[in-house]
């Protein structure tokens, strides 16, 4: 009678033991997390396998947890923001102006990092969408369009900063600036202080904002009649190991070879890439801006503490992020929103005066 009611006792504790996801991922010889993914409705599982584990599922009667079950139709009060580098300190006045309005508007900041890569990007949105955040806000996105299709399964609202939607204008919502009129911006302030031989130095990341910047260096110069050299644009090669480098080391490595080149000034891609030529300036001997003029772009806050402090172009990036955190908000509220293309301005300091004839023999004699 004992073992027949122990028998007896281990066959109803077995019918009233739900089904776990490890259970059904057993069953599909997949891994717990491919079958948490797939329930989830994560983009990173083919829809084949994700109706495939939704099938096994129902066949062994798996039920959901009651509470992740109920946060599904809830607000978690939460906003998800991927940025390339948390070092950058473009990256830190951006999430200052995201932070300072959802603080207004009584919702919680969640920061990760995708450090350029696009692996790294989606695998932060799975894991914010998993978290069930009310929004996501990316800034320099490196998604590319093969990915679109997967995005559009996110049901959250999306807003991108300084990327090109054009082709997904219905998934996502965009808050940018016009590099290419900043660069242009940056050409002709050089231009117009006599400068006639002006190099450009760049990152080599393949973003869109330096091949756009790139464009308005190479249209500034086209506008004013100036010749285009191929040895005043130094940009690394993106298997060289300049390329793997911080911006400012990027400045620091490549600044001889466009002064070995005979330019008079230099529009950088960014103010970390200008900080590293100034500190090869100084290296060198060469005296900014007496023997090569410096302008950068960003206008972050160490911009104007550097010696001498650069001239450079405005991104405004408090106002971009107050910006994209407000049209998040007026889609949470169902509202149209129009993507926002916003117009950079230069910032005049001391790392750019009127040419003059350049100390040939203190800059080469030096190299």
């Amino acid at each position: 009678m004992l073992i027949l009611f122990t028998l007896l006792t281990a066959m109803l504790n077995m019918s009233k033991r739900k089904v776990s996801i490890e259970d059904i991922a057993r069953k599909a010889g997949v891994s717990h997390s491919t079958v948490s993914r797939a329930l989830r409705d994560s983009p990173l599982i083919s829809a084949r396998v994700r109706e495939e584990i939704k099938r096994l599922a129902q066949e062994m009667n798996y039920v959901p947890n009651a509470i992740a079950q109920s946060l599904q139709n809830q607000r978690t009060y939460t906003v998800g923001v991927i940025v390339t580098s948390i070092a950058d300190p473009f990256f830190g006045e951006l999430v200052e102006g995201i932070e300072e309005v959802a603080k207004q508007a009584g919702l919680n900041v969640l920061l990760n990092a995708s450090h350029g890569d696009f692996e790294q990007e989606l695998a932060a949105i799975e894991n914010f969408h998993y978290r069930r955040v009310d929004g996501i806000v990316i800034a320099d996105s490196r998604i590319s369009k093969q990915y679109t299709k997967q995005l559009t399964q996110l049901t959250v609202p999306t807003v991108l900063i300084n990327v090109d939607t054009d082709d997904r204008g219905e998934i996502f919502h965009s808050v940018s600036i016009d590099d290419r009129l900043g660069g242009s911006l940056a050409v002709k302030h050089l231009i117009d202080l006599g400068h006639t031989c002006i190099g450009y130095l760049g990152v080599g990341d393949g973003s869109k904002a330096e091949q756009q910047r790139l464009e308005g260096y190479k249209i500034a110069l086209n506008d004013a009649g100036l010749p285009q050299n191929h040895h005043w644009v130094a940009i690394p090669e993106r298997n060289s190991e300049n390329y793997k480098n911080k911006d400012i080391d990027i400045g620091k490595e490549m600044l001889s070879q466009l002064v070995e080149a005979g330019v008079t000034s230099i529009f950088c891609y960014n103010d970390m890439v200008a900080v590293g030529a100034l500190l090869a300036c100084k290296e060198l001997g060469v005296i900014v801006p007496e023997d090569l003029s410096l302008v950068g772009f960003d206008n972050t806050a160490l911009s104007s503490y550097v010696t001498p402090p650069l001239t450079t172009v405005s991104q405004r990036m408090l106002e971009m992020g107050q910006l994209a955190m407000t049209m998040l908000l007026e889609l949470f509220q169902g509202k149209n929103v129009e993507n926002l293309l916003l117009s950079p301005f230069l910032v005049e300091r001391s790392s750019s005066t009127t040419v003059r004839q350049r100390k040939i023999s203190v800059v080469s004699g030096r190299m």
